[in-house]
């Protein structure tokens, strides 16, 4: 983009649909984190479901951690930088092996 380009950017409502975007997502990796924990809690804890509860809380911290990183990318003023690989494959990594985690305690909680 040029200087001209970049000066005369309207930054319009990208930036603001991208903040909701990961508020949405944090929102989400948040009542993952929750409903871990009470899964696991839930009629008795067990050392597994424990550890996939603790191990689903980290992953949703990383998460946080990592839209926290963006979203002050994004108040910069001008042109907003790019999304650096290593953060949407964190945010990626994080966002599977959350699910991959309450997966666990489902299977894990429906077992007779």
């Amino acid at each position: 983009m040029s200087a001209r380009a970049a000066q005369d950017r309207d930054p319009g409502l990208q930036p603001e649909r991208t903040r909701l975007a990961w508020r949405r997502t944090t929102l989400s990796g948040t009542v993952c984190a929750v409903l871990a924990a009470k899964s696991a809690l839930h009629g008795g804890a067990s050392a597994a479901g424990v550890t996939a509860s603790a191990l689903s809380c980290l992953l949703w911290l990383g998460l946080l951690g990592v839209a926290h990183r963006r979203l002050r990318g994004l108040t910069v003023p001008g042109v907003p930088a790019r999304l650096v690989p290593r953060q949407a494959v964190a945010a990626a990594l994080c966002t599977v092996a959350t699910a991959v985690c309450g997966a666990a305690l489902v299977l894990h909680g429906s077992r007779p």
